[in-house]
């Protein structure tokens, strides 16, 4: 049996599907999109990914590690209270910025930045549920995480 150059095959794949166009490759209920509108789409995402660039992602990812690894010192007592509520609303930043960061660095195809961003919200789900699940009696109280909300 001979043996099949798979390079050559693959090189031909390529070349076929270079040949064909998005729409027609991955067509739509309607069919491929055709005419004016289609080319204004077409146009306008070509335009928004060049005036884009990765520096602002990467910003976003910096600032949201910046708040996850900042939450990890945060300086208040946060054993009940407004003490408790400002260290929940923290968390949830925390969560948030790295939903935002995700959202950004999947737009722009960052494979790492976006690992890093779902880490973070990992990170901040977390820190959440230490503090909400042994006051709701899901998991088991200690001194720092008590089974009460408000200080008595």
């Amino acid at each position: 049996m001979a043996e099949r150059d798979w390079t050559k095959e693959m090189a031909k794949i390529d070349r076929q599907l270079e040949s064909i166009s998005d729409e027609a490759l991955f067509p739509t209920k309607t069919g491929p999109a055709k005419g004016p509108k289609a080319a204004a789409a077409r146009a306008e995402n070509l335009e928004r990914q060049r005036t884009t660039s990765s520096f602002g992602v990467f910003i976003r990812l910096l600032l949201s590690v910046a708040l996850g690894v900042g939450i990890f010192f945060w300086p208040y007592d946060a054993r009940c209270g407004f003490g408790l509520a400002g260290y929940l609303a923290a968390v949830a930043v925390v969560t948030a910025s790295g939903v935002w960061s995700a959202v950004w660095t999947w737009r722009h195809r960052s494979a790492r930045g976006h690992a890093v961003s779902l880490l973070l919200v990992l990170w901040g789900v977390t820190l959440g549920a230490m503090e909400v699940l042994p006051r709701i009696g899901y998991a088991k109280t200690d001194m720092l995480h008590p089974a009460t909300w408000t200080c008595k």
